[in-house]
């Protein structure tokens, strides 16, 4: 079988698995968050955090639980961290030195899994289980809960009301993430992944010096970092490491693994506004999106420019043989349209119009499908512009799902969409002006340059992933990259919840002739344009400086 009919028919099944799994996953997460019912288990947390759970929330009380709990969050991460030095089951391995603890502690709680220290020579196991991996649910829950609360503002009418955080983060731990983490645990153990808690090993020699691996509880940390589109590795080789992703078949369910909630979601949100087909337009939106982008990703990687790459048929540097170009591209495609950050092949080594792709589908804001939560709040935020400009276009006051898109949801959509670039132009360009952060590149030149934007690209999206070759263990990067994910993950939760309160608190508009159609396929084809133009226009002048120079070159 060809190398390129193989891709082809990975993305196939995978597309088969999304669609079976489409409906009775989206109807279950929209049964989950509209209940009214707790169980035992859920009463005894509430009872413990001191919660009323039937309590509903303005988007200000909404925003300060959210708050409240990532900044407890960060604190418990950082000092487990500091204290690893003189914990149980710590390997050997000393404290986390203060900025890369700051940097990794806001890292998983932010969702992002940014890493700048490898796994297997800096945490142990207590670190890895009762840290890291609580965070890798609980900060998916919250991208969940905001989405929940987004949507909740489009349902309701004349309250303000949005719900309560702790009912929602409790819910989408207990009822969505963790059932679906065991399930993928399973099937990862059983397919050949790790999961114990072993020592430190001598596993032989390699080029006269001796390797050393320890084991973990690596098939559990691996369900959930796919499923919550977290991506922090248990090894530095992240999801090329056989140990994580042992086949070309787990490599493909944990494909499936990271797009499953996401594109879910978009039911989730049709059925709790009331329409199905608004949902499905959302979904075709990002699905148009994540296959144009595979389809490019894999012409760029499938390219056979010389004899050395026709005869690996494809750019086979950088990738592992078990999975191939197709299942790397494949990988890469959906890890960074998606906050998960997980990586199985070295984005460094793509093509340079390959790594442009990559670096690409962040800047869109990570929407197609994008993370657990953030995916789907992300792109109705986008919805409202694009509403906004048909508006615009036909001179008539812009609505959707019979809110109308005044001056106030303008301004808060505006300021959405401007913070993360605003986070990533900036800091990039002081990384480039100051004498000392360029040390770090490996590369000079434009690849150089795509490597530093590409870091605060991928923390300030929330996305985690490396184009490596940048050593970003430093103060200067553990630290911006640390202020990235922080600005990235909350200022942007701002006014989505703002923008949901507002929403939430209007009178609804009823149809008329002049309302435009927003579950028809014409506005999906708008919201596509929309996405395009606005993040072409933001970072074009960046990507021409880094991969287009590259690629083109």
């Amino acid at each position: 079988m060809g190398s390129v009919l193989a891709g082809v028919l990975q993305l196939l099944a995978l597309i088969a698995a999304l669609a079976l799994v489409h409906v009775p996953a989206g109807s279950y997460m929209a049964k989950v968050y509209s209940s009214r019912r707790h169980l035992r288990v859920e009463r005894w947390i509430y009872r413990a955090i001191g919660a009323d759970p039937d309590t509903e929330m303005r988007w200000p009380a909404y925003l300060r639980g959210v708050l409240a709990f990532s900044v407890a969050g960060v604190l418990f991460l950082y000092l487990l961290q500091r204290l690893q030095g003189v914990l149980p089951g710590s390997l050997g391995f000393s404290s986390v030195n203060p900025a890369q603890s700051f940097n990794t502690a806001v890292s998983f709680v932010t969702n992002t899994n940014w890493q700048s220290y490898y796994g297997e020579q800096t945490m142990g196991h207590v670190v890895q289980t009762a840290g890291l991996a609580v965070q890798n649910f609980v900060s998916a829950a919250v991208g969940m809960a905001v989405a929940v609360a987004l949507v909740r503002g489009f349902a309701r009418s004349r309250s303000g009301e949005l719900g309560n955080f702790w009912a929602d983060l409790v819910r989408g731990t207990l009822r969505v993430l963790v059932p679906a983490a065991v399930l993928g645990a399973l099937v990862l153990v059983a397919c050949g992944a790790i999961q114990n808690f072993s020592g430190i090993h001598e596993v032989g020699q390699f080029m006269g010096n001796g390797q050393q691996w320890n084991g973990g509880a690596v098939a559990s940390q691996e369900a959930i970092k796919e499923l919550g589109t977290n991506g922090g590795g248990y090894f530095n080789a992240n999801s090329a490491h056989p140990f994580e992703n042992p086949t070309p078949f787990t490599n493909l369910f944990e494909i499936f693994l990271i797009l499953v909630i996401p594109f879910s979601l978009t039911r989730t949100f049709g059925l709790m506004v009331g329409s199905v087909r608004q949902g499905y337009a959302i979904l075709a939106t990002m699905a148009t999106i994540w296959l144009g982008f595979t389809a490019l990703m894999m012409w760029a990687e499938f390219s056979h420019h010389g004899p050395a790459l026709q005869a690996a048929g494809g750019a086979m540097e950088g990738k592992e043989v078990r999975f191939g170009v197709g299942g790397s591209a494949l990988f890469a495609v959906s890890t960074t349209l998606t906050s998960t950050g997980a990586v199985d092949s070295f984005h460094s080594s793509f093509t340079g119009l390959g790594g442009g792709i990559t670096m690409l589908g962040m800047m869109l804001g990570e929407i197609a499908p994008g993370g657990t939560g953030s995916g789907l709040y992300g792109m109705l935020i986008m919805a409202v512009i694009a509403v906004f400009l048909a508006g615009l276009m036909v001179g008539r006051t812009p609505e959707y799902l019979g809110k109308k898109i005044g001056a106030r949801e303008m301004k808060l959509a505006a300021c959405y969409i401007l913070v993360t670039p605003a986070l990533v132009l900036v800091f990039t360009a002081l990384s480039m002006a100051l004498p000392t952060p360029p040390h770090s590149m490996l590369n000079p030149g434009a690849h150089g340059f795509s490597e530093v934007l590409y870091a605060f690209t991928s923390a300030a999206n929330n996305n985690g992933s490396a184009f490596a070759g940048l050593n970003a263990n430093t103060d200067w990067f553990n630290t911006t990259t640390g202020l990235a994910m922080l600005l990235g993950r909350f200022l942007p939760m701002v006014f989505v919840l703002a923008l949901a309160g507002s929403l939430a608190a209007q009178r609804p508009v009823p149809e008329s002739a002049g309302t435009l159609r927003t579950e028809k396929p014409l506005f999906a084809g708008l919201l596509v344009g929309a996405i395009l133009i606005i993040t072409g226009l933001t970072y074009f002048p960046a990507l021409a400086l880094g991969p287009l120079a590259e690629g083109l070159a």
